[in-house]
């Protein structure tokens, strides 16, 4: 008697990077609308980065805890909990338990983040080149943001509105690539495969 074979019917694992990168991109989207003078802060970022870019990342940062992932992992929560922290220090001044923040405490916290992505930016060289463009433009937007808190450079943080807004995008970028190669079982967008040289 012939065997069936039953591997067609074994579900595969879903990829969870394109939850977290659509999380992560639409929110520094909005975030850096403001930052760049388009709009003003309000609910609709704080929502999204609760949300979205903080809930939905440290889910899919899980998710790819279970497939082995730790680049994926470390990214994901912890720019989730960055979300998280974020809308945490601009609404908790509001609630009148604690002070808001110094300039120069913000300051700090964001270049912390800025060392932190350069730690994953060097990660990113064995990786797509759309990741490097994601974790590059990130770092360079940690820097601006921080050293404008820092230095009381307001002309800096309009500056990371814009370099923000080319990070976010990116990040979007590469989530709809990967969806859709998914998707059509192909490449559809590129996203500069990494090639390791041969040595």
């Amino acid at each position: 008697m012939a065997q069936t074979d039953l591997s067609s019917h074994i579900p595969l694992r879903a990829n969870p990077a394109p939850l977290g990168l659509m999380g992560f991109g639409m929110t520094t989207i909005l975030l850096n609308l403001h930052n760049a003078g388009f709009v003003p802060m309000g609910s609709a970022i704080l929502a999204m980065g609760l949300l979205f870019g903080g809930i939905a990342q440290i889910i899919a940062g899980i998710l790819e805890y279970g497939a082995g992932n730790t680049f994926g992992m470390t990214a994901f929560i912890s720019y989730g909990a960055f979300w998280l922290t974020l809308v945490a220090l601009i609404a908790m001044p509001h609630t009148g338990i604690v002070a808001a923040s110094s300039p120069e405490l913000v300051g700090s916290y964001l270049l912390l983040w800025g060392l932190f992505t350069f730690v994953l930016f060097l990660g990113t060289l064995r990786a797509t080149r759309a990741h490097q463009v994601i974790f590059g433009t990130l770092v360079i937007l940690f820097v601006l943001l921080g050293l404008a808190d820092l230095l009381a450079q307001p002309g800096l943080t309009v500056l990371a509105g814009y370099e923000g807004l080319v990070c976010g995008l990116s990040a979007v970028y590469l989530a709809a690539a990967e969806i859709l190669e998914i998707q059509f079982k192909r490449s559809v967008l590129p996203v500069g495969p990494y090639s390791p040289t041969a040595g």
